[in-house]
């Protein structure tokens, strides 16, 4: 990195990563006064400036080629430190030239858990109502199941190993927040009706297990919403079907506030250079 790590001291959060998506505009008319040599130069900065930021401690970036005219190109950016967030940030909108790439939107958020992850003593209430009692061989059988798929979302949750671009090539965006009208209150519920929808909620998006895999960052007080959604797939035919089912639960029709919606495809930086026509 050009910037010395230790210039600032370190922006931590108690738990998990920040994430930052950023999306670009091309600004074409500057790009085509450059010579074909001067392009392959700052294409190649591109390329170093993104590979530096991916060797950063417990760093991920994803490179995007935006499938939309609000933008062109986009990155996902997660890192622990607020200051590496901000350097990086700052390094991508430069690393093409001045003036050459405009932001047009941008979205920070956390890594985080769900308040409304199911409790051991939840799961245990579940299956004595159905028949399977504490101390049995079926009981620790399925308790030991519980515990190892709670310990992977968790993980997931907070610190995500994102796929590979070859395996999950569209990438999905928006932020959303939960209504508190007068007589749409999310926050006026108890926990436990807001828990017990929540669960629902997670029934629907556990039917598309293995075609889209999502990740909610928490963004309260950080941005203007609170969540931000990212979601992969192989197809925008499963992104589509997944939002659109959603809806009909009442997490999503009686309180859900939506943002715009952004799709792009995870590309390299050579592709993404290709596909933007950039040399």
């Amino acid at each position: 990195m050009s910037e010395s790590h230790s210039s600032f001291p370190a922006i931590l959060p108690s738990e998990g990563l920040h994430v930052v998506h950023l999306f670009f505009r091309l600004e074409r008319v500057a790009w085509d006064f450059l010579d074909g040599e001067e392009r392959r130069e700052r294409c190649d900065k591109l390329a170093r400036v993104v590979a530096e930021i991916q060797s950063l401690p417990r760093t991920q970036l994803l490179p995007f080629s935006m499938v939309s005219p609000k933008s062109d190109l986009g990155f996902m950016l997660l890192t622990p430190d607020l200051q590496d967030a901000d350097r990086c940030s700052k390094r991508l909108g430069e690393a093409l030239g001045a003036g050459i790439l405009t932001p047009v939107f941008s979205w920070l958020s956390l890594t985080e858990r769900s308040e409304y992850t199911t409790t051991e003593a939840e799961h245990t209430q579940s299956l004595k109502e159905e028949g399977v009692e504490p101390g049995t061989p079926e009981f620790d059988e399925k308790m030991k199941e519980f515990q190892y798929r709670i310990a992977k979302y968790l993980k997931y949750r907070v610190e995500p190993d994102l796929p590979s671009h070859a395996e999950w090539p569209v990438v999905c965006f928006y932020p959303m927040s939960k209504r508190r009208n007068l007589e749409q209150n999310w926050y006026a519920e108890t926990f436990e009706h807001r828990k017990a929808l929540m669960a629902g909620h997670a029934k629907v998006g556990r039917t598309y297990a293995g075609r889209v895999l999502q990740l909610i960052t928490g963004s309260t007080g950080l941005d203007d919403m609170e969540w931000g959604v990212t979601l992969f797939a192989k197809t925008t035919s499963e992104i589509k079907a997944i939002v659109y089912e959603m809806r009909f639960d009442e997490v999503s029709f009686r309180y859900a506030e939506f943002g715009e919606f952004v799709i792009g495809i995870r590309m390299d930086v050579p592709s993404l250079c290709e596909r933007l026509d950039l040399l």
